[in-house]
């Protein structure tokens, strides 16, 4: 009997460790790098409903308050270690250079934990001062798992139990004004552009708005041909010299036809003397 108890543990032990290393292999063969780009890509087009969360104050926020403004969504769990503290360091940079171009309320942020079990408001709202995010206007949110799990199907989302806690596509979602998925941006650290770009569009690319007077479209429209990115310093900056060069190109092109249409005139008036 003691033997055959010997000779269980090793092999219990050899399971556990099979288990350790080989189910993320099965997770991953199950959810493979391209399936996961199609499920995300696939949610692009789709329309967010109005669904209810907490922000990291405890106060109750739902995403039909936030429409209006282009919102960029990004889900971590809070006992993250990894991919989460580095992609949420890194959004921030990057919102802080859009918000540098597009203006403080321009556009909302919100970090949406997925661990419905660990990521209560107060949970939350540590991690958001572990990453030392202390703008306003980003919201750090905790929601039911009925509602967490409807957001992270509608955005394309896929998160999976790991030895590690979880694993997950680094992804951020881009919504427009009403609600409905614009883009996704992928990678720990999101290049600037792929944020930065689709939230031009949205800001500045748009249609007249309702009772937008002409002035101000224009406006808008220049900003929106003079908004360049730079990739020496990896900043958006406006950029005038392009409607420079037009007026500049113009005025020597009007220069040019007022002197032959002067031209044409005074050998008019020599050709009837």
């Amino acid at each position: 009997m003691n033997d055959v108890k010997r000779a269980s543990a090793p092999f219990g032990l050899c399971l556990l460790w099979a288990w350790y290393f080989f189910l993320p292999l099965l997770h991953a063969a199950e959810n493979d790098p391209e399936q996961l780009l199609r499920t995300s890509q696939a949610a692009i087009g789709k329309r967010l409903p109005d669904l209810s969360f907490f922000n990291q104050r405890g106060e109750p926020v739902s995403l039909g308050q936030l429409r209006g403004k282009p919102l960029l969504i990004n889900l971590i769990y809070t006992t993250c270690n990894h991919t989460c503290t580095v992609s949420t360091r890194s959004l921030a940079v990057t919102v802080a250079k859009a918000k540098a171009v597009f203006g403080e309320d321009a556009f909302e942020v919100l970090t949406v934990g997925f661990d419905t079990r660990a990521d209560t408001p107060k949970a939350m709202d540590y991690y958001a001062r572990q990453q030392r995010i202390s703008d306003p206007r980003w919201l750090f949110l905790s929601g039911s798992e009925e509602t967490v799990k409807q957001l992270m199907e509608l955005t394309g989302f896929v998160a999976f139990p790991s030895p590690r806690g979880f694993d997950h596509l680094a992804q951020v979602t881009v919504v427009d004004r009403e609600g409905t998925v614009y883009q996704q941006a992928y990678g720990e650290s999101v290049p600037t552009p792929q944020l930065v770009e689709p939230l031009k569009e949205l800001i500045l690319g748009l249609p007249a708005k309702q009772n937008e007077s002409t002035v101000d479209l224009l406006v808008r429209r220049v900003r929106f041909f003079c908004t360049t990115y730079d990739p020496r310093d990896d900043t958006y900056r406006y950029d005038y010299s392009l409607f420079v060069g037009i007026f500049i190109g113009a005025f020597c092109i009007l220069s040019v036809v007022i002197f032959l249409v002067r031209e044409i005139r005074q050998n008019k008036t020599f050709s009837r003397d």
